[in-house]
């Protein structure tokens, strides 16, 4: 074995977890080692490249206020932004990107060089070193042995991956590259629970061979946007996406080749995501639907690549040809990348705690498609956290948690490490229980002071943020203040607004709980200030939703109650009488550390969550009374 060195930190994998990961652990102060097959696929995107989303728009917002490095990539590489669900309420608005997949890379690798503790190589990791049940380094293909205080697995989708296209079947990674064999024996030899998920990944087709006018535009927003709080851009050039469908014969075809479908003819093992099926997957559990929506998706300015969204496939290549050659506005499509699907090792994140360590293995941490979740954004969250805590761990500082109540990074990894999850895991806005709260817009007044607080988040970040908030309370403050009467010039405004007239004198804050009210309808002939769009925006979401708000806030004071009563880690379930067996074991086997996290538990009752909170007052008074 060659001679051993040290890092404070080890991130295996330069995919979004690990690039999240790795920046965050050297920013903190600690020597980090960053890992990797192929040093040219540092941050790839071998699915789609896009970013955001409903709910992962989100996450990216707050991967940004905690001092993250995606938002920022993704403003740099974009070549189309759109903010979605406009027409629904701001719960639900969430912006997307097609990004240059080169360029996305090309940001991502510039942000790790810029950093001074950061080292990046390319290494295939062989096995981990423990001393009892603690992680104390790994040993690489080449025989190297390098050591760490803390160590983040970000494998993806590369333990012991198998790519499966028909009948072919070969060891690898996405996008041709190589699989990481033994490390998942290493991982279960440490009695680390492993389970095999699917995913896969649609063909790519060359741009000149589609006939964009049978298919209906794309295109981005007029206006601006960013996903970064600090990003100043203005103007970007953008790149139409387009919509086609598939048709009778589409569906014909695939119906016809079932039988050599990988995914029914029992070569695949592995389960796929729900959320994100194949064309092979739709077509048999929606029989009676005529078509599907296609979508043709740029992958960049310096390629002739196009994504086909909705097409994910591991059908035979033939079948690929003729079904994409069914579907208008591709009769002539060629194909440059085969679709395919790939199997992977992943672990069963309720082994971890929600700082996403393992509880059983003091120092190693996971995060990304190797705790069974999916999606760039999801794993690009997992990783600042895991990172984050990896580095205040070697610091001996307390680990940094994320509640539901404080973000959409809270609810996916609660999610993972308190239910779990049989299929990979997707965040959405529907698995927020306070949504309202958790908007895209005001992720940084959530979260940059938490990000600041442990270090991570930037002084001219969090002077920013500060500086919008108190912004908002003056404005706010202002609007109470500001009183008019029903004069004409007025009561002209509101009939032109479509809004009732004013009987008596009202506040410009109670004028904008109407909704046809904006502030700047009203802003001149109230002589109200000129504010910033994002600042104006905050203030007419708190005001006009002012009671959901309230509600939703006293439901978060209710839910702390229960996530204030902690659980010890040693409690022994046994001792509770009354639990059902399958609380017990659950119970037993997550180790809750709170009340309110074991009601979250699947398999743990109502009625258990009641002798739970006897049990513990009983526990509580008997160590009084000692």
């Amino acid at each position: 074995m060659l001679c051993s060195e040290r890092f404070d930190v080890i991130v295996i994998g330069a995919g979004h977890a690990g690039c999240e990961a790795a920046l965050a652990a050297a920013r903190m102060g600690c020597t980090t080692l960053l890992v990797t097959l192929n040093l040219d696929n540092i941050a790839m995107m071998p699915c789609n490249p896009s970013v955001g989303g409903p709910a992962k728009g989100h996450l990216v917002r707050e991967i940004d206020a905690l001092g993250g490095e995606m938002g920022l990539a993704a403003d740099r590489a974009s070549i189309q932004m759109r903010m979605l669900n406009t027409a629904k309420g701001p719960a639900v608005h969430a912006l997307r990107a097609q990004a240059d997949k080169l360029e996305y890379q090309k940001a991502m690798r510039l942000a790790l060089a810029a950093e001074p503790l950061l080292a990046v190589r390319q290494l295939l990791v062989e096995e981990l070193l423990f001393e009892g049940r603690t992680v104390t380094g790994m040993i690489t293909e080449t025989g190297e042995r390098i050591d760490c205080g803390a160590l983040v697995l970000a494998t993806g989708t590369y333990l012991r991956g198998r790519v499966i296209i028909g009948d072919a079947m070969y060891a690898g990674g996405p996008n041709g590259q190589r699989a990481a064999v033994n490390l998942s024996a290493s991982l279960a030899q440490a009695g680390i629970r492993l389970r095999r998920f699917k995913t896969g990944t649609p063909a790519r087709i060359d741009r000149n061979s589609v006939d964009f006018s049978r298919m209906s535009i794309q295109p981005g927003d007029a206006q601006t946007h960013n996903f970064s709080f600090l990003s100043e851009i203005t103007e970007r050039s953008q790149q139409p996406c387009w919509l086609t469908y598939t048709t009778p014969e589409t569906h014909r075809l695939i119906r016809e080749n079932l039988h050599r479908a990988p995914l029914y003819s029992g070569q695949i093992e592995g389960t796929g995501p729900r959320y994100c099926p194949s064309i092979e997957v739709k077509i048999v559990n929606f029989p009676d639907k005529e078509t599907h929506q296609v979508f043709i998706e740029p992958e960049g300015n310096s390629t002739q690549e196009m994504y086909v969204q909705g097409m994910s496939t591991s059908l035979p290549t033939d079948v690929q040809v003729a079904m994409l050659r069914s579907i208008p506005g591709l009769e002539q499509a060629r194909i440059m990348r085969y679709g395919y699907a790939i199997e992977y090792d992943c672990i069963d994140p309720t082994q971890l705690d929600l700082s996403l360590a393992f509880k059983d293995y003091p120092g190693l941490f996971a995060a990304g498609q190797v705790n069974g979740s999916s999606g760039y954004e999801e794993a690009a969250a997992q990783g600042l956290v895991a990172g984050l805590n990896a580095a205040r761990r070697v610091k001996n500082r307390p680990p940094v948690v994320i509640s539901r109540a404080e973000g959409y990074i809270g609810v996916l990894i609660d999610d993972l490490v308190t239910k779990g999850t049989n299929e990979p895991y997707r965040i959405m806005t529907s698995r927020a229980e306070y949504r309202l709260l958790l908007r895209h817009d005001n992720a940084d007044l959530r979260l940059t002071q938490k990000g600041y607080e442990a270090g991570l988040a930037s002084s001219l970040r969090w002077q920013r943020t500060e500086e919008k908030r108190r912004c908002i309370e003056e404005a706010l403050s202002l609007l109470k203040q500001a009183t008019i009467g029903p004069n004409e010039s007025l009561q002209t405004l509101l009939r032109e607004l479509g809004s009732a007239e004013l009987r008596t004198g009202i506040s410009a804050h109670d004028l904008l709980k109407r909704p046809n009210i904006t502030y700047s309808a009203i802003r001149e002939e109230l002589g109200l200030p000129e504010l910033s769009p994002e600042v104006v925006f905050q203030l007419e979401v708190m005001i006009k939703y002012e009671g959901y708000i309230k509600k939703q806030i006293e439901q978060v004071q209710r839910a702390a109650a229960l996530e204030g009563k902690t659980l010890p880690a040693e409690l022994d379930y046994a001792e509770v009488r009354g639990l059902s067996t399958e609380a017990r074991q659950k119970l037993t086997e997550i180790r809750p550390v709170s009340i309110g996290q074991a009601a979250r538990i699947s398999g743990v009752s109502p009625a258990d969550i009641s002798l739970l909170l006897i049990f513990t007052e009983q526990m509580r008074r008997r160590q009084n009374a000692e």
